[in-house]
């Protein structure tokens, strides 16, 4: 087990490779009274076609790893959340364009907890009984999605910024997609992705390494496991052009919302995402944070009456970045947006707000080390890149403001714009 000690931020990590290839991270907090474990694979909604060495191609449907993620709390006799519920933890998981996690959180039997979370999802127990009972439960969540104007403005979002990349997908799939699934499916996608040499494990909070070490060590000696083979992930080639330009969409909501997209240019390597997304974190909370000119302008003009959402996010042949917000007059918000990002290009970043915005940068890092979830999902994430969460601070009084208005300038193209929109229905506007 190596051990890490960051001093600027007085933080601590253990970390350790099993011999079936798991990475284990280990953040002990004594002053915590809640401990947080987080057993992530790097598999998500994009990896529809793959190869493990030696194997046969496989090409899924739409929404699998979702799925997946389901079915793997289902046991033999039950269940597993009412496991962890007996035993004082929350438990829950979730799917993304990139990795599926399953999680708990609790203050007494850390021992017992972690112990469930590595077996159930070791020990899936799929029957075709079980995956088409599944079908039902998903086809409703995916139904209740479908009414939720902020995320049916993000999906459309996205179907107009990309024309080939998975990543424009619903990561539930459809309700077509999912009807297709089969047990075989699943099983081929589990025994690829959920092996432990694609995965990683995050625990923080009150406990001491070693002995939380010697349990995870005991537990997958136990196990038995195929021999690591690589993975090959097959993806289409994105052309630089967006899909279209705008989408509208009508719903029962009694104020427009509205998302704005730029798509990159080309794919971020992954030895640069994180430094990227911190560059455009930075450029994000300038351009449209709630301190930002833009946010009061269009307060003083009613165009909205709350904080503006944004993002930035990077993978496997993808990158995009959004904001979005309600407003009753979606033309002159895009207006607004454009103008600024015009003149922010056009004059640069002013030197003192390139420093308050790093100042801010750093100060909600350190925040996120209050937050046992916040830390354990951070150096899981960071990790699968190959990078550290604990030396963002670093990389972040490392950035300059000649690379930050040189991403402003190459990601904030209008060419590389899409706006998505929800609108009232006629009934809802009258």
């Amino acid at each position: 087990m190596q051990t890490r000690v960051f001093n600027t931020i007085q933080e601590r990590i253990y970390e350790e490779t099993l011999p079936n290839g798991l990475v284990v991270q280990l953040v002990p907090k004594p002053d915590y009274a809640k401990t947080f474990a987080i057993f992530t694979t790097r598999y998500g909604s994009i990896d529809h076609h793959f190869q493990r060495e030696g194997e046969p191609e496989h090409r899924v449907t739409d929404g699998i790893a979702h799925f997946l993620e389901h079915k793997l709390f289902e046991e033999e006799w039950g269940d597993i959340f009412n496991t962890f519920a007996t035993q004082g933890a929350s438990a829950n998981a979730f799917t993304s364009h990139t990795r599926t996690a399953y999680l708990f959180s609790a203050t007494d039997l850390i021992e017992k907890n972690l112990e469930t979370l590595l077996d159930f999802v070791q020990r899936p127990h799929l029957t075709p009984e079980n995956v088409e009972k599944e079908k039902g439960i998903i086809e409703q969540e995916i139904r209740m999605y479908d009414d939720m104007p902020f995320w049916r403005a993000y999906r459309h979002m996205l179907e107009n910024l990309f024309s080939e990349s998975p990543v424009r997908i619903d990561i539930a799939g459809t309700v077509e997609s999912i009807r297709r699934i089969d047990r075989d499916a699943l099983m081929a996608c589990y025994e690829t992705f959920y092996h432990p040499s694609n995965m990683r494990l995050c625990v923080v909070g009150s406990f001491e390494a070693e002995p939380i070490m010697q349990l995870i060590r005991n537990n997958q000696a136990r196990k038995s496991f195929p021999p690591i083979r690589p993975i090959r992930r097959f993806l289409p080639q994105e052309p630089v052009a967006v899909a279209r330009r705008s989408h509208t969409v009508r719903l029962a909501v009694t104020r427009p919302l509205m998302m704005l997209g730029w798509k990159d240019k080309a794919p971020v390597p992954e030895s640069e995402r994180l430094n990227r997304e911190l560059l455009m974190g930075l450029i994000q909370d300038l351009v449209f944070g709630r301190s930002s000119l833009l946010q009061q302008k269009l307060l003083d003009e009613g165009l909205v009456d709350d904080a503006l959402s944004y993002d930035y996010e990077a993978g496997d042949g993808y990158g995009f970045s959004f904001v979005g917000v309600e407003t009753d007059d979606p033309t002159a918000l895009t207006d607004a947006v454009n103008e600024t990002l015009e003149c922010f290009i056009r004059d640069g970043i002013p030197q003192a707000d390139f420093e308050r915005a790093g100042h801010k940068q750093i100060g909600d890092y350190l925040y996120t080390l209050n937050s046992p979830e916040a830390i354990a999902n951070h150096v899981t994430e960071a990790g699968f890149l190959n990078a550290d969460y604990f030396a963002v601070p670093d990389m972040l009084a490392a950035l300059t403001r000649a690379e930050a208005e040189a991403l402003l300038r190459e990601h904030f193209d209008p060419a590389q714009l899409v706006v998505s929109t929800v609108l009232p229905t006629e009934e809802n506007a009258a």
